[in-house]
């Protein structure tokens, strides 16, 4: 399948579908936030395998271009979850989306949802992390009607709390771990909520 037209087949999905099985396409200035595609295996495992990345989200890096497949086919499935795609290469270059109460890392209420979210190496520090989080941030206020979202980053990486107070998150005391987490599950998370009145 040629990559310019999955847009256009997934919205022509959406047109004949009112089952939103996939995620609504949102656009930012310089994003599509779109479903995964298989297609997406080999740029999902040129960067998910980078080790300086998985870990800071949660996860071990990709150890192979069939294990990034699969993750398509299992994981990233459902209407809660985003490719983020680069306007100007149509390249996917991260990944982000929310849990539902019984999904989250963390305790929250079935109003609430918990954000979560990782861009490409090569592009970090540009603000893309926030363009897009603004977007889904949006999205689970004004389309899916959750009262407030939540989110939880390493303390050793503050860059992913930066993203969400742009965002207008504020920082909650205290600290705590998310012990189901594939890597990092004993290290302490900071917290940090949005509260929809607040935005």
């Amino acid at each position: 399948m040629e990559k310019k037209l999955i847009t256009d087949q997934l919205n022509e999905f959406l047109s004949l579908t009112s089952d939103r099985s996939v995620p609504m396409i949102m656009q930012t200035p310089r994003l599509i936030l779109r479903a995964w595609f298989e297609e997406d295996a080999p740029v999902l495992f040129k960067y998910a395998s980078d080790p300086d990345l998985g870990p800071r989200a949660g996860w071990a890096p990709h150890q192979s271009l069939n294990e990034s497949r699969h993750l398509i086919r299992t994981l990233f499935t459902g209407n809660a979850v985003w490719a983020v795609e680069w306007k100007e290469t149509s390249e996917v270059i991260g990944c982000i989306g929310y849990l539902l109460y019984n999904q989250s890392n963390i305790p929250i209420q079935k109003d609430e949802a918990e954000v979560g979210y990782w861009i490409a190496k090569p592009y970090w520090n540009s603000g893309i992390c926030t363009e897009a989080l603004q977007a889904v941030v949006n999205c689970c206020f004004e389309e899916k009607k959750f009262s407030s979202l939540w989110g939880s980053y390493f303390l050793n990486n503050p860059a992913s709390g930066r993203v969400m107070e742009k965002c207008g998150f504020s920082r909650c005391e205290g600290q705590t771990v998310c012990p189901n987490l594939q890597v990092g599950g004993d290290q302490p998370v900071g917290l940090m909520k949005l509260e929809k009145g607040d935005r």
